[in-house]
């Protein structure tokens, strides 16, 4: 992919004009196969901005998340961002990763704490009690179906304070009450200053999130 376009949507007054990311000459390449990504360049800027593509979304998202080796550089938060490895200021948690497997959810919270010094335990309690994940404290990952995994994974990614937060599929296997109170949480979370949050495949958050900016991948070529 060698193209995004950023349509920012109309948002209000209060809402602040200074990107939280900006990323240039994002490249990608395997060896010996053509680029996934090359000369990718754009802005995110406070709120909820809808990452929309037939292919790649997945790829982008761990890409920015420092899981991929990958060149490029910009500013996050006002600091320099380089890609190619993890950033305590981006929040990316694949609640389908076996590295999660033997973890109860507060230690699944206690490794998102050691790597966001934002972290806010509080919000993580209220998050979890509203998530109905009590009931499931003493469990580790493994034990948990695909919708507890993801809530774990949510109510870390809502706690964690991260400038820029990454979801994919956020409402994959969760309960209809689960996702209205996602909506909610995601609307208040985003209308904090300083927070932006890439979502992708956000199905059934479509009408109910106060999105301020959609990014579309353009060129096919990514697989994800």
């Amino acid at each position: 992919m060698s193209a995004t376009t950023v349509s920012p949507l109309p948002a209000p007054d209060a809402q602040p004009t200074t990107p939280v990311f900006r990323v240039a000459g994002l490249r990608l390449a395997y060896p010996g196969q053509p680029a996934l990504f090359e000369d990718l360049s754009f802005t995110l800027g406070h709120g909820l901005t809808h990452l929309t593509a037939d292919v790649g979304k997945t790829t982008l998202l761990r890409l920015l998340a420092g899981e991929l080796p990958a060149d490029g550089h910009g500013f996050l938060a006002g600091r320099p961002w380089q890609a190619g490895a993890p950033d305590p200021g981006v929040f990316w948690l694949d609640p389908r990763a076996a590295a999660w497997d033997t973890l109860t959810p507060d230690a699944v919270a206690e490794q998102v704490q050691a790597r966001h010094p934002g972290f806010d335990l509080a919000a993580w309690q209220s998050h979890q009690q509203a998530f109905g994940l009590a009931e499931h404290a003493h469990k580790t990952m493994h034990m948990l179906s695909t919708g507890s995994r993801r809530k774990v994974a949510l109510a870390a990614a809502l706690a964690a304070g991260a400038a820029l937060s990454l979801l994919d599929e956020p409402t994959a296997g969760l309960d209809q009450p689960s996702v209205a109170y996602l909506a909610e949480a995601l609307n208040a979370d985003a209308a904090r200053p300083g927070r932006a949050w890439l979502i992708a495949a956000a199905w059934g958050l479509e009408e109910r999130l106060a999105w301020t900016a959609t990014l579309a991948l353009d060129a096919p070529a990514a697989a994800g």
